[in-house]
């Protein structure tokens, strides 16, 4: 469990595939605060660290290329930025919202520009994501808790303070770049309810 407040970025450094599994190799100074078998969330994802470079500040991580192939995991760039977020423990203060680590789609960025010290951030609404978001809920993008700002028929927009751009990958963001979303965790439990009591279930 997350919360969606990046702790720390690091650097995609390698990315292989071969055949149904692939490896990531991350450049990051959290190296050095965590163990082999650690859970982390990269842009949302959460995955297990599998070896650490301590001398190289290099972390490995072992996924299934259909992971590659349904986050931006597989398309971001050697050497762009990635945000990590260590698990949640009992007792932390909750700072941003419940994510899992469960991608549930990606999306296109539309639109960026700056409004005052605001940054605002478009991004198109894939269909069938659509029941699970509302105006002024919450949402992870790239693992970063946001509210949503504005909804339309098919885009979002967020807006970002500038600590969350220097601080995260949204500082080398570009236009129809994918992102990663997982929708807030609780909406999805009271959209399933909603649709076993529309199939008759009266649990």
């Amino acid at each position: 469990m997350f919360t969606g407040i990046v702790e720390a970025t690091g650097r995609l450094h390698a990315r292989t595939i071969t055949g149904n599994a692939g490896k990531l190799v991350i450049h990051s100074a959290l190296a050095s605060a965590l163990h082999v078998s650690d859970s982390i969330a990269i842009n949302g994802t959460c995955l297990t660290v599998e070896a650490i470079d301590l001398d190289a500040n290099l972390l490995s991580f072992h996924t299934l290329a259909e992971t590659l192939a349904m986050t931006n995991l597989g398309a971001v760039g050697i050497n762009r930025l990635v945000n990590l977020e260590r698990p949640l423990q009992l007792g932390d203060r909750l700072g941003g919202h419940l994510v899992m680590g469960h991608v549930d789609g990606t999306a296109r960025i539309r639109d960026l520009r700056h409004e005052q010290d605001d940054i605002v951030f478009e991004y198109e609404l894939p269909s069938a994501l659509k029941p699970n978001i509302i105006h002024k809920g919450s949402i992870a993008i790239d693992g970063i808790s946001l509210t949503v700002a504005d909804l339309s028929a098919d885009s979002f927009t967020v807006h970002i303070i500038p600590y969350s751009w220097e601080h995260t990958n949204m500082a080398e963001s570009k236009v129809g770049e994918a992102v990663n979303l997982e929708m807030d965790m609780v909406g999805k439990y009271v959209l399933r309810r909603e649709q076993l009591l529309a199939d008759g279930w009266q649990g």
